[in-house]
């Protein structure tokens, strides 16, 4: 969280996009975002990882999707007229991937005093927060901030890329 305050050492606020995942509120850094689309057909990879849930065909590029609540070990999403896929730049090594992400809806754009975000809380050594920038507070609720950069290991990332090419 220091790195990522540091980057802002002038800012007081950074925007974010809120969505839901389940009954969680979670929300990443606008300027991670590309586009939000909403759900389309997504095509099946055999032998991806459970939280793969297919590729998308997005203007001529194949864009692999990964069912955000599968990932974090919640129940796989069932589409409803609110799923959407959030289309992320993720930085890998030197370069960005271009990855959806299923969300089950969108909430809005907030805007987030950095004093509002604390820390992601230490609960020991089996829970891993590492994806997690802090928890922000808006309205007497929690939003879980999130790494997208972190939210992936390297090796699943090479192997995402590696069905879509």
């Amino acid at each position: 969280m220091e790195k990522k305050m540091e980057d802002r050492a002038m800012a007081t606020s950074a925007q974010y996009l809120t969505f839901l995942l389940g009954e969680e509120l979670f929300a990443v850094d606008i300027f991670k975002i590309r586009e939000v689309l909403e759900f389309t057909s997504v095509t099946k990879v055999p032998r991806t990882p459970p939280f793969m849930r297919g590729v998308i065909n997005l203007r001529g590029s194949v864009v692999p999707v990964v069912d955000m609540r599968a990932k974090f070990e919640m129940s796989k999403t069932e589409t409803t007229v609110n799923t959407c896929i959030i289309i992320l730049e993720i930085a890998i090594d030197d370069g960005i991937t271009i990855m959806g992400a299923l969300a089950d809806s969108v909430q809005e754009v907030l805007e987030l005093n950095l004093e509002h975000i604390e820390p992601p809380p230490k609960i020991g050594t089996n829970i891993h927060s590492d994806f997690l920038i802090g928890i922000g507070k808006n309205d007497g609720k929690f939003i879980m901030i999130l790494d997208v950069d972190k939210i992936f290991s390297a090796d699943e990332l090479s192997n995402i890329q590696d069905t879509t090419a």
